[in-house]
């Protein structure tokens, strides 16, 4: 039988904890402007989930410095951080209940995010949500980004939960191909609308849910169980 103490649950951030995309993206445009660069949704959507440096480059040039590309992402994100203070960030629908329940379940809970840890301390406290996680895995933390499972590996190794005892909540194809990649189970929620339902079922997701309402804790029991 599963016991819930020794099993965890991993939240991506963007898209599947909160709704931040547009903010992202006007903070992209932001920045595309003051370079005199395009930057279109099409950008937007194909690089969403992955890191600032794996963007930039394939989006503004490959010319750039390694500095010169850390500046730039930074840039961006003072405009994100900004913007999220200005107009306030919430959390999905469902996704406060999910929380709850897996603490009370006592399920462990991380957060496994390609985001900088600037970005992630402001949202779980504009959320008021830091108290559900027991460790938080940000950009600095690692050497690659999704979709190689660096991230989740780390989130677990914190959490002191083997990665075949771990679900991962994601809502891109990149999460989700890291999610596979590090052993976990996966269930991909489309509240961002980012990725489809084939391409998130494609990269390996064990369940698609249009929102974190249709997550009990007796599916993430069921998965987990079925490691």
């Amino acid at each position: 039988m599963l016991q819930a103490e020794l099993s965890a649950v991993i939240w991506d951030v963007d898209g599947t904890l909160v709704d931040t995309a547009e903010l992202h993206f006007q903070a992209w445009l932001v920045l595309a402007g003051r370079i005199g660069k395009p930057f279109a949704r099409a950008d937007f959507a194909a690089t969403f989930g992955l890191r600032n440096q794996d963007i930039i480059p394939g989006i503004f040039g490959t010319h750039l410095s390694s500095r010169d590309v850390a500046e730039l992402g930074e840039r961006k994100e003072e405009s994100y951080r900004a913007a999220a203070r200005q107009h306030g960030v919430i959390l999905l629908p469902g996704a406060r209940a999910l929380l709850e329940g897996l603490q009370t379940a006592g399920f462990k809970q991380a957060i496994g995010s390609s985001a900088p840890r600037k970005n992630l301390e402001l949202i779980l406290q504009l959320t008021q949500s830091e108290q559900y996680f027991q460790a938080v895995v940000s950009v600095e933390d690692i050497q690659r980004g999704k979709p190689d499972p660096e991230v989740f590996l780390i989130a677990a190794n914190k959490l002191a939960v083997s990665p075949n005892h771990c679900l991962v909540l994601e809502d891109a194809v990149a999460g989700v191909r890291a999610a596979k990649a590090a052993g976990m189970k996966c269930i991909a929620v489309r509240s961002g609308g980012q990725h489809s339902e084939t391409a998130l079922v494609q990269a390996g997701a064990d369940r698609v849910v249009s929102n974190l309402e249709q997550v009990s804790i007796g599916s993430v029991r069921q998965l987990l169980s079925a490691s």
